[in-house]
This record gives structure tokens, sequence and C-alpha cells, in this order.
């Protein structure tokens, strides 16, 4: 139940970790504090609130955790989350992972857990949950909304593809380390004459591979929206590299890149409970293929490759300044809709500037790379005109 506060506020991290969680966290705590509200972490994203057990005897330490101005202090800068994360749907959790004090209840192969969380949500006195996560971790935060619990979202992912917003936390400091980690390399391929593919992570949409490209990042790369020509590829990588002085070039490979006739790589048959099977491998494919078809346009002779999967290392470690900014302007805005009794919205950043959409807008669309509007496709690279009036990360996305 809640205290004699004005109420109590939850809050909860899903999905993959990113840099500017923890800043999140702390924007949401020091505000609700000084506005006079509780503050409870959810630990383990929606986990937590599958696990807990409704008796005031258990130790739900495991699930819960209060948080404090000393706490969040103690996490200011440092990337990850502290309250740990997953990627549980409450609505569709497989038989094994029901809680075991749930198992005589929910016996089917897969079970809709909401009444608990809705349950657990009231035993903990919850006035208000803000969960901070990307398209998955909120499409659960919608259909909570509509059973009537007021929620406020803040949109995290690397990916850069919620719907709703410009920006989400942990993209800036993505593009960043890519970039560093693309010019780091360099000096190696340079050295022996290579070409260098990086894939990264991006899922179903090519931001991650589109932007350090602009930047310079990259001479080429291949982007989900839109099959590519394997043998273009070659042809193009090899004049890059033969036209560089130094003798090198890099393309950045989204692991959700498919080349004409062929699919997504996935990494093993295993899903998680939205429904996503773990991408991963098409890096590798481009590099093998581009060794093998780079002598024919390149007087016969091969061409050395380097292949790396840059996958967790942008997602890792402290966040840029961006993802300090961004994410303590979210939680605060986050507070400001609490007070203002605005809930099921989702904090955004359209245009420039701080706001919020209805949370719905998170499954009515999908938000991909405006291909006609900011890539070459002939090309194999991003367009360089037609500039004005998009986002400042430039390349915004369309349903």
């Amino acid at each position: 139940m809640s205290t004699d506060k004005k109420g109590r506020i939850g809050i909860l991290t899903g999905g993959g970790d990113i840099p500017g969680l923890n800043q999140a966290i702390r924007g949401v705590t020091l505000r609700a504090l000084h506005e006079g509200y509780e503050v409870v972490g959810i630990r383990r994203g929606w986990a937590g609130l599958v696990n807990l057990e409704r008796d005031a005897d258990v130790d739900n330490s495991a699930w819960v955790l209060p948080i404090t101005r000393e706490l969040v202090e103690r996490y200011a800068y440092a990337g990850g989350t502290f309250l740990h994360s997953s990627r549980t749907r409450p609505s569709a959790v497989p038989a094994k992972d029901v809680p075991a004090h749930l198992k005589d209840k929910y016996a089917a192969e897969k079970n809709d857990l909401t009444d608990e969380v809705i349950a657990n949500l009231d035993f903990l006195g919850i006035d208000y949950l803000v969960p901070a996560g990307g398209d998955d971790t909120l499409s659960y935060g919608v259909e909570l909304g509509r059973r009537g619990v007021p929620v406020v979202a803040i949109p995290k992912t690397m990916d850069n593809d919620v719907p709703g917003t410009d920006y989400c936390m942990g993209f800036g400091t993505c593009v960043n380390r890519t970039i560093e980690m693309a010019r780091q390399v360099t000096s190696s391929a340079a050295s022996h004459e290579r070409i260098v593919v990086l894939e990264v992570f991006g899922r179903y949409a090519g931001f991650t591979a589109l932007l350090p490209t602009f930047a310079g990042a990259a001479d080429r790369c291949v982007i989900p929206e839109h099959k590519f020509d394997m043998e273009r590829l070659a042809a193009l990588l090899v004049a890059d590299r033969n036209g560089r002085p130094e003798g090198y070039a890099v393309c950045i490979v989204s692991e959700g890149a498919m080349p004409e006739g062929g699919e997504m790589v996935f990494m093993g048959g295993e899903k998680d409970m939205f429904g996503h099977g773990k991408l991963g491998g098409i890096g590798q494919r481009v590099s093998d293929k581009v060794k093998e078809l780079a002598p024919r346009y390149n007087d016969g002779k091969k061409i050395d490759m380097i292949s790396m999967n840059l996958s967790y290392l942008v997602r890792s470690g402290a966040p840029d300044a961006i993802d300090c900014i961004v994410p303590t302007a979210y939680g605060n805005l986050a507070v400001d809709l609490i007070l203002t009794g605005q809930t099921g919205r989702m904090v955004a950043l359209q245009g420039g500037r701080y706001g919020s959409v209805p949370i719905d807008e998170v499954v009515s669309t999908k938000k991909v790379v405006d291909v006609d509007r900011y890539y070459d496709t002939g090309r194999l690279r991003p367009k360089y005109d037609a500039l004005a009036h998009s986002p400042l990360m430039v390349l915004g996305g369309s349903a």
C-alpha cells in the first residue's frame, strides 16, 4: 500500500541493456523524490512482476528494490542497468518459466500471467509504472495500459527503432562506438591492404549501420530494408580499396541485412518470448563472399579480409554525452506526465523537441529506414542530399 507520500512510482528496465538506462532511472528518481513520491525498482524487467510472491513473509528482494538518492548517484555514470533486465513477456510465459508458486495455476504451453502482474502491482502499492525499454518491452506496457494500469513509458534501444520518437536512449553511444572502432581497425586494414566487414546489431532496422557510414566510418553499408546485390557490393568495395592511397575499404553490415535471393541469418533456432530469433552471422558470410568475388574486379588477384562482429562492444560501457542528457530529460518528462495525470503515454523527441506521444504508437507501426529518402540502393551507402528538416541524428524512420 502507498504511504503518506503523494504516491509510489515503479520503474523497470526490459530488453537489451544500453548506456543511458541508469541515467533515466536517476532522472525519474531524483525528480520524483523532490515532488514527494516514493520510487520502487522492479528488478529484471517484467520478470520481476511475474516472479514476485504476494506474501509479506517472503523475501522478494530479488525482484523489488527501494530506490534512493544515494543508490542512483552511485550508478550515475555507469552503463547498463543496476536493476538488471530480461526479455520476459508476461502474456506469453512458457510453462518452464512459470514461477514455482504459480505452476499449479498455470500449466499451459504458454501462459498469460497479466492478472498476476496487475495483482503484484497492487500488492506493491505502485500507483504509476514507468517501463524503460524497446518496442517489445513497451508493447507489454501497452497491454497493461489497456487494462487500466497508469503507464508512462521511456523508449530505449541502440537500434533506434521504437516508433513515435526520433531518438531512443542508447543510440548515440552505439553510433559513437561504431565510428571509433571502425576508425581503429583501419590501421590494420591499411597496413595489410584489406577490406573490412563490420557486423552491427540493429535487428530489422538499419539505423546502426547507416548513420556511422553517413559519418564517414565506412565506404558502404547494407541494411535490412533493401536486399543487396553481393556482386555489386564486392565490385564497389574493391574499387573503394584500390582508389584509396592507403589501400583499404570498410563495409558495415546490419545483422538483419539480406542479399538478393537470401534471408536473414539466425544463430540457432531458439526464440525469445516475443517470438524473435537471435540474428548474427551475416557479416562473416558477406566477408567470405566478397573475398571470393574480389579477384574478378582486381585483375585476378585475391584480397584478404578483416571480419568483426562489434555486437556487445558498442552497447556496453559508460554513456556518451547525448545518452546522459536525453535519458535525464526523459526521466524528468515521465514525472511531468505523472504530475499532470497524463498516463498511457511515452516520452519522446520529435523534431528536436521533447514531448510525448500515446504509448499505443509503439504497436501501431514499425520504424525502419526510409530507403527512398536516405539510402542510395545503387551505391549501397547513405544519401547526402535533401537533409533539410531531417531529425538531429539525420536518418529518420518511416512506417
